[in-house]
């Protein structure tokens, strides 16, 4: 599959994150370099964070997730991983080498979204 090809999936991904619910902010997906290769903030929104801030969020994320692995063997692979913070909720979710990070707004339904968001990844890899 070619890189044009993974970046139509992804933004194809991103799109249908977006449509689970109006309190996703963000979805975007960060390579194994920590740059973003597609996806972006929903429409009318501002980030919380300035761009030079998101380089270092995305690089620490790629990161995180790549360092995740050492632990498969012991626990299974991560499917997500989710931080409640004081503002937003983040989740990020591995796919291969890249990684989709998604933030939310807090009042979202911490039962149901992430596993809608999960099944999107599934069916797109199947």
């Amino acid at each position: 599959m070619q890189d044009n090809n993974k970046k139509l999936d992804f933004d194809s991904i991103c799109e249908q994150v977006f449509k689970i619910d109006e309190n996703i902010r963000s979805a975007r997906v960060i390579n194994n370099k920590g740059k973003l290769i597609a996806g972006g903030m929903r429409q009318g929104l501002r980030a919380l964070e300035d761009a030079k801030k998101d380089e270092m969020l995305f690089m620490e994320l790629s990161l995180r997730v790549r360092m995740r692995h050492e632990f498969d063997e012991e626990f299974g692979p991560v499917e997500f991983s989710l931080s409640h913070r004081g503002k937003v909720i983040l989740m990020s979710y591995p796919m291969i080498e890249n990684v989709l990070f998604v933030s939310t707004e807090r009042q979202v339904d911490l039962n149901e979204i992430p596993f809608k968001i999960l099944e999107i990844i599934k069916e797109s890899s199947a």
